[in-house]
C-alpha cells in the first residue's frame, strides 16, 4: 500500500468507526442524522470545552442553552447573569470572552462567519477553536488538534519530541489524514477515539480501528506517548478572605472590572494575586475570629492557600451586597469563594 492510500484508509476506517461509536453529546449532530449543526451550539460548546472536561461541561451547557437558546438572547444578557451562570467552569476570561463574541455576532446579524480566518477575528475564538468551528460547524476542512487529538496522531506516528515543542509536526501529522469530506465528523472521530479507547493511561489497542497502522504501537511505546517537557513548579501564595455577616447576610464585593476573576461576586479578600501574597489586613475594624481550615486552590501560574476571617456587625455600613446567608449557592461564587463559603458555613 502507498503511503498516499494508507492515509486515505485512515480516514476512512476513521470515520466509520465513528459512525458506529460517537458520543452522545447534547451539542453534537449525530453522524448520518441528515440534522444541521447549530454554529451557536457547536461555538458555546468549544468555548466551554476549553481546558475543561466533557463531564463538568455537560450541565452547564443545558442551563445555558435553556436560559440563552440563541446568541442573540446570549448577547442580551447582562454580565453578571453570565458570570454567574458560568461560576465554577474556571478560567473566568473565557466567560467575558463569549459575552463580548456573543455581542459582535449578533451585532452582525446573529451570523457566524464560515471560514477560519473570520472566525479568528471573534473574541476568544484561538486556532483549534476557529478550526472545530469551521469543521463542525460548517464542514469546512480544517485541522482540528486538541489534546486527544495531540495524543492519537504522536503514537500514529511515533512522533517522541515531547510537547508542546512538537506540536508544529503533531499538527502536520493531523493534516495529512485529515479528509476534505466530512470534516466535522472526522474531526470529533479523532476526539472520541482519543477520549475512549487511545487513552493516556492503558490505551485499549485491541479496540482501535488504526491499530494497525499504529507505528507506536508497533515499536511498543504507545503508552509512553505524548512525551511532555516537565512542568515549572507553581509558586505558592497566601490570601484571607473575609466573612462579613450581619443579620443573616453576608458582604459580597463585585471583583473589578480587570485581571483574576474580574466582575465576579466575591468575599472581600486582602489583595492577593498570581504575583504576590495578600497583606491580610481586614476591610474593617471588627472582632475577627480565623475559621479553622485553609482553602486550597490552583490557578494556571500558582497555587493559592487562603484563611478566612470572620466577623458580625451590627450596621451594614461596607459597600457591596449584602446577601442571604441561606441563598448563598445563588450568589454564583466563583470556585474559590465558594469552597471559602462552605468552609465557614461547615457544609
Amino acid at each position: 500500500m502507498k503511503a498516499s492510500d494508507k492515509i486515505d484508509d485512515a480516514a476512512a476506517r476513521l470515520l466509520a468507526w465513528y459512525d458506529g461509536h460517537a458520543r452522545t453529546l447534547p451539542w453534537r449532530v449525530p453522524p448520518g442524522s441528515g440534522q444541521v449543526p447549530d454554529p451557536y451550539r457547536v461555538w458555546l460548546s468549544e468555548v466551554m470545552l476549553q481546558q475543561t472536561t466533557v463531564a463538568a461541561v455537560k450541565d452547564y451547557f443545558a442551563k445555558f442553552t435553556a436560559t440563552w437558546p440563541t446568541v442573540h438572547d446570549l448577547a442580551a444578557a447582562e454580565d453578571a447573569d453570565v458570570l454567574s451562570a458560568w461560576a465554577g467552569l474556571g478560567y473566568y476570561a473565557r466567560a467575558r470572552n463569549l459575552i463580548a463574541c456573543a455581542r459582535e455576532v449578533a451585532g452582525k446579524g446573529g451570523v457566524f462567519p464560515e471560514s477560519e480566518e473570520a472566525l479568528r477575528e471573534l473574541p476568544g475564538v484561538g486556532a483549534y477553536t476557529s478550526a472545530a468551528i469551521a469543521a463542525i460547524a460548517f464542514g469546512r476542512r480544517a485541522v482540528v488538534v486538541d489534546a486527544n487529538v495531540e495524543r492519537v496522531i504522536a503514537r500514529l506516528f511515533t512522533i517522541t519530541d515531547p510537547l508542546p515543542g512538537s506540536k508544529e509536526e503533531i499538527r502536520d501529522a493531523a493534516d495529512s489524514i485529515t479528509p476534505d469530506e466530512r470534516a466535522g465528523d472526522f474531526a470529533q472521530a479523532m476526539m472520541d477515539l482519543g477520549a475512549t479507547i487511545c487513552t493516556s493511561r492503558d490505551p485499549k489497542c485491541l479496540l482501535c480501528p488504526l491499530s494497525d497502522m499504529c507505528t507506536a504501537r508497533q515499536a511498543g511505546i504507545a503508552a509512553e506517548l505524548p512525551r511532555k517537557t516537565p512542568k515549572k513548579a507553581r509558586p505558592v501564595r497566601t490570601g484571607t478572605a473575609f466573612w462579613i455577616e450581619s443579620d443573616d447576610h453576608v458582604l459580597l464585593v463585585k471583583r473589578e472590572g480587570k485581571g483574576m476573576l474580574a466582575g465576579m461576586r466575591a468575599l472581600p479578600d486582602d489583595g492577593w494575586s498570581a504575583k504576590a501574597s495578600g497583606d491580610g489586613a481586614p476591610p474593617l475594624t471588627a472582632d475577627w475570629t480565623e475559621v479553622e481550615g485553609i482553602v486550597g486552590h490552583g490557578f494556571t501560574h500558582f497555587l493559592l492557600e487562603l484563611s478566612v476571617q470572620r466577623c458580625e456587625v451590627s450596621a451594614r455600613e461596607a459597600e457591596g451586597e449584602w446577601w442571604p446567608i441561606d441563598r448563598i449557592g445563588e450568589a454564583g461564587l466563583p470556585t474559590l469563594f465558594e469552597k471559602a463559603a462552605k468552609l465557614v458555613l461547615g457544609t
